[in-house]
């Protein structure tokens, strides 16, 4: 028997980013693929394309061709038709697959306008927008759920043919009839019904399996992540049931299925040959910061107006330009420019520029501010120079990673300056973030779906530890817990089937801060998705930072917003004669009216703040300093200066805890602390 004879390729599949109704990961899928000697793989989730670069990574690792893809809706008549009675008649499936860069564009199209202009019930699209946008693509239709199929239930052949011509007529060759066989009866008394539509219609057929799981044993797994999906419970008999046939079955078992007819089988072969897609990740799609004309109404060039602000800005900061000043910004300033990164300080110029210009609070915080450049800017008010900080940690010459600034901007005033991004650059998106079924909350979940009584979930969950890196396998090694799997089979059964579950996808939500500005419409580089009023990209930060888009976070900050209300009840306070910043003023002219208080102005050696506030730790309220153990370490360390709560904040951070005590040691001790402590140049305000 040929090679041919005895391979497979999956063509319609789903992995956990069919949010709750997939019970695979990406990586799971592709290594089993390659595991069972398939050549290729494809991935097509409900309505999205959330795992599609996931995927394609996941299949590159494991040695075998990603076939990028999506199960489509598709409306039954227009997409902006709101007229179906429930679900159910919203819209048909449709398996699409991408051959080349050309599909590949064109799935990301479908994917955004599905939710942009689509959604009803589900993301859809329509016959209309599949022929415009059908170049490169692969199309197969016939399973139950599809138009076909629903024609050929209500015994209706001439319409079925008619659909399958309708798609012919769109996609040319690449349009086949799908076949399944999960044992169903109505699917297996189909088969015949679809080949005769396949003939009549003149398109070859295809084999699928519509694999919702990995393996045959995930089958309860995977009908408890139902369970979780639609809020029921396994005794509840009126609940939706999968068929036990949806893993990813090997090649020679869908060449069993299929035995009378492998020409189905030997299709989905010719479909891996057509599909070509190689995913360019080179590409930057930022935006390009316009300067405006100088003087002789020529606009300079973004390096020439960047180096410009720049100097101005250290003149203004530092009074002049000293030669090591010269030399730490010829330094940066070479890098930024050889990496065409000077339109990205100029565009968070820009805006900051904006939020300062309407009484927005604004600032910089994190590896951002070790740059002159960004001081220079106004960016932040922190001097590297003065303390020590380093370039490299925000932007590491060797490499060619986008920048990224963290800016903090007042609560009230951040959608206002999200909005003026969008004005002046156009193409901007909120960004998709994906919660995980994590270890206590998938035990709660499975225990709740399988009929356990919460006080028995709840001693459960009670055993495993909090934090970021609790996994259940680890949990297991503590002895009370292991005592109690071993012990009570219910425990045993819940903790078996959460262990499947553990990781993934739960549900879709907005990143709380970052924005994504793109220089071209943004459903050319990266599908959107659609939360009520609020668009969004279908891949998280990483991904969307991966295909060369430019992340911005735009950092809601409510403390930034409480300084600006206390700085504005002090001027209030102040005019009205009730408190004075100098002397008493009882009705002040406006020619004397007091300067507002400047913070960037206040005094860091301010002895009084120390004493009465680091030192005894009352710092309820303030930034990073207002935890138990952070009064406590402040209340041993007796801070007196800045650099002692710079040392402070990077001392009690998670790593060098055993530094804490010579740190104090040092400075209350025989040695006296230096000014600039080793960590405090990778510690920024």
């Amino acid at each position: 028997m040929s090679d041919l004879a005895k391979s497979f390729v999956h063509l319609h599949g789903h992995s956990h980013y069919s949010l709750l109704d997939g019970g695979a990961t990406t990586k799971g899928l592709c290594t089993k693929a390659a595991e069972l000697g398939m050549p290729a793989l494809a991935l097509t989730d409900h309505g999205n394309l959330f795992g599609m670069l996931d995927f394609y990574d996941s299949a590159k690792k494991a040695g075998i061709k990603p076939i990028l893809g999506c199960e489509f809706y598709v409306a039954p008549g227009s997409r902006f038709d709101r007229d179906a009675h429930g679900i159910g008649e919203a819209a048909y499936h449709l398996v699409v697959v991408a051959k080349d860069q050309a599909g590949y564009r064109n799935l990301l199209k479908l994917a955004s306008l599905a939710y942009t202009e689509g959604f009803y019930y589900r993301p859809r699209v329509d016959k209309e927008t599949l022929a415009r946008h059908q170049e490169g693509l692969v199309v197969i239709n016939g399973h139950l759920g599809t138009e076909i199929a629903a024609h050929l239930e209500r015994n209706d052949m001439a319409a079925a043919v008619a659909t399958a011509g309708q798609y012919k007529d769109i996609f040319g060759e690449n349009f086949f009839v799908e076949l399944q066989n999960h044992g169903d009866k109505l699917q297996v008394a189909m088969l015949p019904q679809l080949l005769e539509v396949a003939q009549r219609a003149g398109c070859p057929v295809v084999a699928t399996n519509d694999h919702h799981y990995l393996l045959k044993e995930d089958y309860d797994a995977h009908d408890v992540l139902c369970c979780i999906s639609m809020g029921r419970t396994v005794l509840d008999e009126t609940r939706l049931r999968y068929s036990r046939e949806l893993y990813l079955k090997s090649p020679a078992e869908m060449r069993e299925v299929f035995r009378d007819i492998p020409e189905a089988c030997d299709n989905t072969l010719k479909i891996a040959e057509m599909c070509n897609l190689e995913i360019d990740f080179s590409k930057r799609h930022a935006p390009v910061y316009a300067p405006p004309p100088g003087p002789d109404g020529v606009a300079p060039s973004a390096d020439d107006f960047l180096r410009t602000l720049c100097e101005a800005g250290v003149q203004e900061k530092y009074g002049g330009m000293t030669q090591p000043l010269r030399d730490r910004l010829e330094q940066e300033l070479k890098v930024i420019q050889s990496k065409g990164f000077s339109s990205y300080f100029l565009i968070v110029w820009d805006f900051c520029n904006y939020a300062r210009q309407n009484g927005i609070p604004v600032g910089a915080r994190g590896s951002g501010v070790g740059t002159l450049v960004g001081y220079a800017l106004g960016l932040c008010n922190v001097d590297p120079l003065r303390y020590d900080l380093l370039f490299e940690r925000f932007m590491d010459p060797s490499r060619s990673e986008m920048p990224d600034i963290d800016i903090d901007i007042c609560q009230e005033g951040r959608g206002a300056v999200i909005e003026y991004v969008r004005k002046k650059y156009g193409n901007v998106s909120q960004i998709i973030t994906f919660s995980t079924l994590a270890a206590k909350a998938a035990i709660k979940d499975v225990g709740r779906v399988l009929a356990m009584p919460l006080a028995e979930v709840d001693k459960i969950t009670k055993l495993i530890p909090n934090g970021p890196n609790v996994d259940l396998a680890g949990a297991l090694k503590i002895p009370d817990l292991k005592a109690l799997y071993q012990n009570d089979p219910n425990v045993t059964r819940v903790f078996d089937i959460a262990l499947r579950l553990e990781g993934l996808c739960r549900n879709a939500g907005m990143h709380a801060a970052g924005v994504i500005v793109c220089d071209k419409p943004l459903d050319e580089v990266v599908p959107l998705y659609k939360n009520g009023n609020d668009i969004m990209t279908q891949w998280d930060g990483p991904t969307c930072e991966k295909v060369g888009l430019l992340k911005m976070d735009f950092l809601g900050l409510r403390t930034l917003t409480i300084i600006e209300r206390a700085l504005n009840l002090i001027e209030q306070d102040t005019l009205a004669g009730r408190l004075s910043l100098d002397a008493p003023i009882a009705h002040p002219r406006e020619k004397d009216r007091p300067a507002r208080l400047d913070l960037e102005k206040i005094d860091l050696a301010d002895q009084l703040v120390y004493r009465n506030v680091f030192q005894t730790g009352q710092t309820r309220g303030v930034f990073q300093f207002e935890s138990g153990g952070m009064k406590d370490l402040l209340m041993k360390m007796k801070p007196d200066r800045i650099e002692d709560l710079i040392a402070a904040n990077a001392l009690y951070r998670p790593g060098p805890m055993d530094l804490i005590p010579d740190y104090c040691a040092r400075k209350h001790g025989r040695q006296k602390a230096p000014l600039t402590h080793p960590l405090m140049a990778l510690i920024i305000l």
